[in-house]
């Protein structure tokens, strides 16, 4: 069967093998081996318990194995189309459609206080009308109402930067699915502090 990577960041590459999906974290030669060997084994096991979890309560990939010790997670190869290079091809309707499953979903997981850690449309697929999220990387748990609202900002950052045309309008609509979330205002107060800051920041 062949392989190929099909991405490749800082922190992993990303090899797809048929069916599946490998995601492989890089060594850094700046690292002692022995401490790069446990950095990488700590973090992509605590992505494969957020993977495990996230994917019980939204669309998400479900890690099927690890490889060598946790270096290395296989899940299954979401086909889809990527919404940072596709959400602004679609009709309106279907880009506000679109962008209320991705607050839903959201809402689902700050409900089981997991943070993504980079919530931008690079890491969301659409699959049969399914928003589908991915790379939980820099994900963690947390209760606190502050990395929530940090969570729904980087969204709204990434819609304004990618998304511009239309992005107030839909980032209207990921806030009307995160009102599924029963601490939804708070959070959303918590915001406007969030992007205050991010405002007067020089």
């Amino acid at each position: 069967m062949t392989t190929k990577t099909i991405q490749q960041g800082a922190e992993a590459k990303i090899i797809l093998n048929g069916d599946f999906i490998i995601k492989d974290r890089i060594s850094k030669s700046y690292r002692h081996p022995g401490l790069d060997k446990t950095i990488r084994k700590r973090r992509t096991k605590a992505e494969t318990k957020l993977l495990q979890k996230a994917c019980e309560i939204i669309n998400s990939p479900k890690p099927l194995t690890t490889i060598e010790e946790f270096d290395k997670i296989k899940m299954p190869f979401i086909n889809g189309k990527k919404l940072s290079e596709h959400l602004d091809n679609f009709a309106l309707k279907k880009q506000k459609e679109i962008c209320k499953q991705m607050g839903e979903s959201i809402a689902k997981l700050h409900g089981k206080d997991i943070i993504h850690g980079d919530l931008t449309t690079s890491n969301m697929i659409l699959k049969k009308d399914h928003v589908y999220f991915i790379d939980f990387g820099l994900g963690f748990i947390s209760h606190k109402i502050e990395d929530k609202a940090v969570d729904l900002h980087l969204l709204r950052q990434a819609l304004e930067a990618k998304h511009f045309q239309n992005w107030q309008v839909l980032f209207k609509k990921v806030l009307e699915g995160y009102e599924h979330y029963k601490e939804n205002e708070k959070v959303l107060e918590q915001l406007k502090k969030v992007e205050k800051r991010g405002r007067y920041k020089i």
